[in-house]
């Protein structure tokens, strides 16, 4: 593969945070967001608001519940991650359009991107 194969490869293959929020303000319902990330709530804490959570090692069991219509974007940690590139070979695999978000979580949140809890509040007036 040339360089420059290699890194048309990559721009295929891959959203950037901001590419990703103005495709999506452009087409909403174009896009899956899934959070593939694998852990339990109180380590992710958080994930991108709007994404659904699927963790990489039960993607397989999920695929008739994602259309096959809309691009697929996953995401994990971070850049060392590669938990988005095995999700991505599955869905792939089984007939989906699918991207990375580049950067994963920590990237989305470097930008003070919108992200929701996955934890639960504490406080008795639930607030």
């Amino acid at each position: 593969m040339s360089n420059i194969e290699y890194f048309k490869s990559r721009v295929d293959s891959t959203f950037s945070p901001m590419d990703y929020l103005q495709a999506k303000k452009m087409n909403p319902d174009k896009y899956v967001l899934i959070d593939v990330r694998n852990g339990t709530p109180e380590l992710k804490k958080e994930k991108i608001s709007g994404s659904l959570e699927i963790p990489q090692p039960e993607i397989i069991n999920h695929l008739s519940e994602l259309p096959k219509d809309k691009e697929i974007i996953v995401y994990c940690w971070d850049v060392w991650c590669n938990t988005a590139s095995k999700s991505a070979i599955v869905l792939l695999e089984n007939g989906f359009s699918v991207r990375e978000l580049s950067g994963g979580i920590a990237s989305w949140k470097t930008l003070n991107l919108p992200t929701t809890s996955l934890l639960e509040s504490n406080n008795e007036c639930g607030c």
